[in-house]
């Protein structure tokens, strides 16, 4: 198994969690070379990550002569193995057409669009679990150890003269909110956010930096954020992924909902408060860390706790009221902010 291809192809969240796959894959046998088929927006994240040698681009917007284009560079490619960590219906394509002789993925249950017929192997069924732990049942089908946990996410050295840049402009020390996500039912509410930018200055002496990608919602958020709140917070919105990852690196703490840049920080372990309503935050919360400080509106307080589930809830995240976020804050001020 010395040529190995890797097909998770969209989402920051869940590119972040192949990261300690890769890893491991390389850290088993540092002689194997690891090509990841992504689309542009997570690529920019990994790019000269050093235990990936090789991304291939998958342009989503292409539509199928992206995914015969993707086919062609893997076919011209020899692998021993590809693991298909995605279970959408174009990702299952380009794993059928790759000409990889073995093709790992998931069992039938969990396979959607029938992404189950792509592939030649599959892991054993298990019941849902966090998403980093069901990527890591690919290691244990492959006998590859997954400890020690790693992402070796950065910033680099270039990164960091950036990141004392940014951090002077500033002015001090700042908690980094994350405003929006894909998804509108992931969003909290902007005038809520407002709030809490006025809790982090006169409370906890923090900046408020609001971060996120540059799409219309979330700059429609943070001008309503900033016209609410006494000292405009800084806009850092479209930073790119790289200096993302240096702002989060050299915030005091973030605030998020479920989303990549929540996943990023506990990556680089920043504390993070997560704010949680439409995802069982058992599944797509942050791994392992900062459980402490994740504001649960998914389940009823009075709820038994079954099995994790993968079912959406809408309409929770308005549940999460400012004094969640304020009591979050204080525990963040007592529990780690020495340790920052």
């Amino acid at each position: 198994m010395d040529r190995v291809c890797i097909v998770m192809m969209s989402a920051i969240g869940d590119a972040v969690h192949a990261l300690p796959v890769i890893n491991a894959v390389k850290r088993d046998d540092p002689r194997r070379r690891i090509t990841w088929v992504l689309q542009p927006g997570p690529a920019s994240l990994v790019s000269g990550h050093p235990s990936v040698d090789e991304i291939i681009l998958f342009q989503r917007h292409g539509g199928w002569r992206a995914v015969r284009d993707v086919a062609r560079q893997l076919r011209a490619r020899e692998f021993d193995l590809l693991i298909d960590l995605q279970v959408y219906f174009k990702a299952g394509i380009i794993t059928a057409l790759s000409g990889v002789p073995v093709r790992l993925g998931f069992d039938r249950r969990r396979a959607r669009d029938v992404n189950f017929l792509f592939t030649n192997r599959h892991i054993p069924p298990h019941e849902p679990q966090h998403v980093q732990e069901q990527y890591f049942e690919f290691l244990d089908y492959l006998g590859i150890k997954h400890e020690p946990v790693e992402w070796m996410l950065g910033p680099t050295s270039d990164e960091l003269a950036w990141q004392r840049e940014f951090v002077a402009s500033v002015g001090g020390e700042y908690a980094a909110i994350v405003v929006g996500t894909s998804h509108p039912e992931r969003d909290w509410i902007p005038e809520r956010w407002a709030e809490v930018c006025d809790i982090l200055e006169e409370e906890h002496g923090l900046r408020a930096v609001l971060v996120g990608s540059d799409s219309e919602r979330e700059r429609a958020a943070v001008e309503r954020i900033t016209s609410r709140t006494m000292r405009p917070p800084v806009n850092a919105l479209g930073s790119g992924l790289r200096r993302l990852v240096a702002i989060l690196d050299a915030a005091s703490v973030a605030i998020s909902p479920d989303t990549g840049p929540l996943h990023i920080s506990v990556a680089l372990d920043r504390p993070v408060i997560s704010l949680t309503g439409f995802h069982d935050p058992r599944r797509t919360g942050p791994y392992r860390r900062f459980h402490d400080l994740i504001i649960d509106a998914y389940h009823d307080t009075d709820e038994p706790r079954g099995p994790i589930t993968m079912k959406t809830r809408p309409g929770r995240m308005q549940r999460i009221q400012v004094a969640d976020v304020a009591d979050r804050l204080r525990k963040w001020s007592d529990r780690y902010r020495a340790k920052v």
